[in-house]
């Protein structure tokens, strides 16, 4: 017999796919909500990106040129934020693991406090409609820069934080820079996580899985060119959070209907579906799985499964 998502995936029932629980383990708070809610701060209208970016290079080119602007006080940042949770909360989520930038410190006067007072104060006032786990969000380019990363050395000795996220352009930095973060990260008992295999290869999944020695992986779809690593992440259950549409929109996939998530799910890898950044590709936690039940990818029972691996340790 199915299950109520599944009948809302079969039926498109908007409002029953929202209403059934889920987690979003992969979502940056800087573009996080979606741009309505920043159209109605300010009255007006903010262009869409375009339907295929260039990779990660394009999606920085639109969001200099057209969303930064909008996004350069304190109070605009949590504005965004906090519309983030609302958002997550209309959808469904009761986890969300939300990654904060380390630079987020330079828009409060004392810095990492300041961020930490704000994520407390969210956390509160939402509970018990959600958890919002902050997690730490590093840039590859911190790795070259002293002061960023005394900044998140810092951050993770605050005991404040319960995951950690690496990000941006892989060449910027290689998994044994940041190495010595992740030892820190890991004996603070946070998760780690970081971004690999949204554009690069199997074996630099792997590598940087094991180096790292990450919990689960953001992204990380370049790991179906490989059954070796696939089995390999199945069998030391290395979850990927994957995010559809900004695969398919950064063009690291062609289209919704041959996303590797359905050969890394075949192979036995813990796949959760995810959100990425609202505010770019449009999407919640629920129009993402609607987008892979319509897309063929999987069955109404299969995202149910998903769905429900996803809660575990959450929700009964």
């Amino acid at each position: 017999m199915k299950t109520n998502f599944a009948d809302a995936l079969i039926e498109d029932d908007l409002a029953a796919l929202r209403a059934a629980p889920k987690v979003d383990l992969h979502c940056h708070a800087f573009f996080s909500t979606r741009r309505r809610n920043l159209e109605s701060r300010f009255g007006c209208t903010i262009e869409g990106p375009p339907a295929k970016m260039k990779r990660l290079g394009g999606m920085h080119v639109y969001a200099t040129d057209v969303l930064d602007p909008y996004l350069r006080d304190r109070e605009t940042v949590e504005f965004v934020a906090e519309s983030a949770v609302r958002d997550a909360i209309g959808d469904g989520v009761v986890l969300l693991e939300m990654s904060f930038d380390i630079r987020r410190a330079a828009y409060y006067a004392d810095g990492l406090a300041g961020v930490v007072r704000h994520l407390k104060e969210l956390a509160a006032r939402f509970s018990p409609q959600i958890e919002l786990r902050p997690e730490l969000g590093i840039p590859r380019q911190a790795a070259s820069d002293q002061e960023l990363m005394s900044l998140a050395h810092q951050a993770v000795g605050l005991g404040f934080f319960q995951s950690i996220d690496l990000y941006d352009h892989q060449e910027a930095c290689g998994p044994e820079d940041v190495e010595s973060l992740y030892v820190e990260a890991k004996a603070a008992g946070m998760k780690l996580k970081a971004h690999v295999g949204e554009f690069g290869g199997a074996q630099e999944v792997r590598r940087t899985v094991e180096l790292l020695e990450l919990d689960e992986v953001q992204h990380g779809i370049g790991a179906a060119e490989s059954v070796e690593v696939m089995r390999w992440l199945a069998g030391n259950r290395v979850r990927l959070n994957v995010c559809p549409t900004s695969n398919v929109m950064l063009d690291a996939v062609p289209d919704m209907a041959s996303h590797p998530v359905r050969l890394l799910f075949d192979n036995g890898v813990p796949v959760t579906v995810n959100s990425d950044d609202p505010m770019i590709f449009d999407q919640s936690v629920s129009d993402e799985y609607r987008n892979l039940y319509r897309a063929g990818v999987f069955s109404a029972d299969e995202l149910e499964d998903i769905r429900r691996a996803s809660l575990k340790g959450v929700v009964d």
